[in-house]
């Protein structure tokens, strides 16, 4: 009995594996562009997990005698005004971009979606009260809101990164999500098992997050990826008016700023590549996302 039950489970997983990879083939080729995306920010990833084993230079380490040396063999990619090799910052740099981006978009996308599930679900009064106070949230720019936010909550570092930083980001994320995620659960709560979920004496919590939130998944991770990228480009751009990350902590944002726009005619490296790591980042997760949201989208499957 044992043996057999074991083997079962073993062709359970050997069937399982095949259909994995056909997804994942069937993504690589009906979204080659998002495919690419994929690997670009796997590679980004898995450079910013491993900065302190492939990067060349201690980041914060100040060496005059290197300062604003061009790129060459020494430095790929050149020193700063303090001498401090702007690959190995660039490498550092990812990881904070990386992790502020995902945990800012992964807060700001779920608290998102649990408003605008529960705004769609209970309807009335509630519904109203949370789309008016994401029309005012909406009707704000976004780089506006994330400055009044950071203002307000100052800084608290927790693990190295800044926690209300993260949540300025997190913040204008929120009602976006909320809008886009209430649009398809209105949809869904008019469905016959929804019905059915009432009638039967569920719970409002298991009918939302068993019935209602898995089919909702799918505009959930397109919000999330998309704005992902978001978050990474608001993040450097508070780094560069200097409410975001702060000195001598390697950011992306960081290097653009300061005396870094002081030196562009003579040191122009200093500015260009941390600029295009920025904007390599930005468009990776935005192919990625424009390929999530085709290819799950119900009509694509049925071509």
């Amino acid at each position: 009995m044992t043996f057999s039950a074991t083997t079962d489970m073993q062709a359970a997983g050997l069937r399982a594996r095949p259909g994995m990879r056909r997804k994942i083939a069937r993504f690589v080729v009906t979204q080659p562009l998002g495919a690419a995306g994929l690997v670009t920010v796997l590679v980004m990833a898995i450079a910013g997990a491993l900065s302190p084993y492939i990067a060349p230079y201690d980041p914060v380490a100040i060496s005059f005698g290197d300062m604003l040396s061009p790129p060459s063999w020494e430095h790929p990619l050149g020193t700063d005004n303090f001498g401090r090799d702007i690959l190995s910052r660039i490498l550092y740099g990812a990881r904070t971009a990386i992790v502020m981006g995902l945990m800012s978009a992964l807060i700001g996308s779920t608290l998102g979606a649990i408003l605008g599930v529960a705004s769609a679900y209970f309807g009335g009064v509630i519904d109203l009260l949370i789309q008016r106070a994401v029309d005012i949230f909406l009707s704000l720019p976004i780089i506006v809101l994330a400055l009044v936010v950071v203002a307000m909550l100052g800084r608290n570092l927790v693990l190295g990164f800044d926690f209300n930083l993260i949540l300025a980001i997190a913040i204008p994320i929120v009602p976006n999500v909320a809008r886009v995620v209430r649009s398809s659960a209105l949809s869904i709560r008019e469905m016959a098992y929804i019905d059915a979920a009432r009638v039967a004496g569920y719970r409002t919590s298991r009918i939302i997050f068993r019935h209602m939130a898995p089919n909702l998944m799918a505009p959930y991770l397109i919000m999330l990826t998309a704005f992902i990228a978001q978050a990474i480009l608001l993040e450097a751009s508070l780094s560069f008016l200097g409410l975001g990350v702060t000195e001598p902590t390697p950011a992306w944002g960081l290097m653009l700023a300061g005396n870094a726009v002081d030196f562009y005619r003579q040191a122009p490296w200093m500015i260009i590549f941390p600029g295009l790591a920025i904007s390599l980042a930005v468009f990776a997760f935005n192919l990625l996302g424009d390929s999530l949201r085709d290819w799950l989208d119900p009509k694509s499957r049925l071509r």
